[in-house]
């Protein structure tokens, strides 16, 4: 009352009615994937594997139509970018970081997911113990990657074979 002048009052009201405006259509857009969530049951059988939510497995089922078109999960891993650049010359092979060639969002998501198992289980050794003893002798970011590259082929095992995790 009074502490701004009226022109400054004018442009802020405008920028709230601009967020107002924003976070509706964002429910919006939430309540469509999660109607389209609950009426797939891939992206239903999906959402079971620790790392993959609602928004991970609605990408997934949208963007890969036939997880058949690839030959295994490494191929699948692969596509999305999540396996390590090989560079090699007189006959030595080195590995590099991650090749980052393939689905940009699908990488995004899934190492979000990877990040979120790797925090999860850092301090519960008897829930994870390959993620605690990766983490024993790498760092953590090469261990979200190790873990996403691990989520992106159980993702493909579900695809392709069936079940849940």
């Amino acid at each position: 009352d009074g502490e701004l002048p009226e022109p400054a009052r004018a442009c802020a009201e405008l920028i709230l009615m601009q967020i107002e405006d924003l976070q509706s259509k964002i429910k919006a857009i939430e309540r469509t994937i999660l109607a389209r969530h609950r009426a797939n049951e891939l992206s239903l059988r999906l959402a079971t594997i620790p790392g993959v939510g609602i928004i991970t497995a609605t990408a997934l089922v949208a963007t890969v139509a036939n997880a058949s078109a690839f030959k295994s999960g490494r191929h699948f891993a692969a596509w999305i970018g999540l396996v390590p650049r090989q560079n090699g010359s007189g006959g030595k092979m080195a590995l590099g970081g991650i090749s980052k060639k393939g689905e940009p969002y699908l990488r995004r998501l899934l190492v979000l997911g990877a990040t979120a198992v790797v925090r999860y289980v850092r301090n519960k050794p008897e829930l994870a113990g390959w993620v605690n003893a990766l983490l024993a002798r790498r760092p953590a970011r090469v261990v979200t990657v190790a873990v996403a590259n691990k989520l992106a082929r159980i993702v493909w095992a579900i695809m392709q074979r069936g079940g849940t995790f």
